[in-house]
């Protein structure tokens, strides 16, 4: 007798031809596993904590639009200030060679004016300003600017002091070599280099003043004090008040 495997279950069958066949009963089919149920779960009910989340959320977004809203609304209003002053452009470009002229004309009556000191050159910034509104190879932004660099300079004078040497002529008699001190626009005072003759200009009668020997040794010192030979420090210096009381 043949012996089979554990497992196997062998069958005779009878064949044509008389010949044996073998066969091997299928192996017994595996347990299948009951369908598991993939539907999705319900959602769960909003909870307080979520909803006051999204009323926070939906309060801060309509803040934010209308922020965005004014925002856009002052942007519109820039837009038409400035299609405006577009439109403006061609009358405004018209109107500037006149200003320019009336600002150098305003210069140049102002410095006849004022207190005289670097009288020769503050006139020949003034001609060559007068020749430069002319010049049609000459922007109007760079005229402008020339202007208002001149009229800057003349305000700088008022705020400091200075001293230079140069001949002066007081009252028809030329002093061939004075010291001539300028603080600001309240004294302008000369003294000859002698110290005997000093005198102050005064804005009202346009004449220069003669001011006693008493003032010399003080006018003295703010002249070193101008000419950065001593450090600045307090005097006592004559000011021929600018107009009558």
């Amino acid at each position: 007798m043949r012996y089979l495997k554990p497992g196997l279950v062998a069958a005779v069958l009878s064949a044509p031809g008389g010949g044996w066949l073998m066969a091997q009963e299928a192996a017994p089919e595996q347990e299948v596993a009951p369908e598991q149920d993939t539907a999705p779960e319900a959602p769960l009910p909003a909870t307080i904590e979520q909803y006051d989340a999204v009323l926070e959320d939906v309060a801060a977004l309509e803040t934010y639009n209308a922020l965005l809203e004014r925002q856009i609304e002052n942007q519109q209003a820039q837009v038409e200030q400035l299609r405006a002053a577009i439109d403006r452009v061609p009358e405004l470009e018209r109107q500037i060679p006149a200003l320019l002229t009336k600002m150098v004309d305003a210069l140049e009556q102002f410095v006849a004016l004022d207190v005289p000191f670097l009288i020769e050159e503050r006139t020949a910034r003034v001609a060559m300003l007068k020749e430069l509104v002319e010049r049609s190879d000459v922007s109007l932004a760079e005229k402008l600017r020339r202007i208002m660099e001149a009229w800057t300079i003349e305000t700088e004078y008022g705020r400091n002091y200075s001293a230079e040497v140069g001949p002066l002529v007081v009252n028809g008699e030329l002093y061939p070599e004075v010291d001539l001190l300028r603080i600001g626009r309240i004294a302008y005072i000369y003294m000859t280099p002698d110290g005997k003759e000093l005198g102050a200009w005064d804005q009202r009668t346009r004449t220069w003043e003669p001011l006693g020997t008493e003032h010399r040794n003080s006018v003295r010192q703010v002249l070193r004090m101008a000419r950065n030979q001593i450090a600045p420090n307090l005097a006592l210096i004559p000011i021929i008040p600018p107009s009558a009381p």
